[in-house]
């Protein structure tokens, strides 16, 4: 296997929840009102750092589309789909766009730890 090359954004991100890497910028979001089998879902512009597998036919709540899976390049996992073509013409608008399944990114802004917030009170209060 060849050396892996990934694509570094900057901006507001959506990373792979796997293994943390780039595949969007938030400025790229076109529908947050996408759903897929296993949950919620985003419609992106563009996104990097992925592959791409078999092309198929796949009947969709919207109907007929031919898509590819797409895979985080670093780690494999199935992060999504792209709509190669879609069958109807009020679909049109979806092809050569990504969906990202956002059970399977994390927003740039998460982190991986709890920060509190809340107001506290200082040691010399306490005593």
């Amino acid at each position: 296997m060849g050396r892996i090359f990934l694509v570094e954004l900057e901006g507001r991100t959506y990373k792979c929840k796997f293994c943390k890497t780039n595949l969007a910028l938030a400025e790229d979001v076109v529908s947050r009102g996408f759903h897929c089998r296993r949950g919620k879902a985003y419609l992106f512009s563009n996104v990097v750092n992925i592959t791409a597998g078999p092309v198929e036919e796949r009947m969709m709540l919207s109907g007929m589309h031919t898509v590819t899976d797409i895979f985080c390049v670093c780690c494999g996992q199935i992060v999504g789909w792209k709509y190669e073509t879609a069958h109807e013409q009020s679909q049109k608008y979806k092809e050569g766009k990504f969906v990202l399944e956002r059970g399977r990114i994390i927003d740039g802004l998460d982190s991986e730890f709890y920060i509190d917030t809340r107001p506290s009170s200082s040691d010399a209060e306490e005593a």
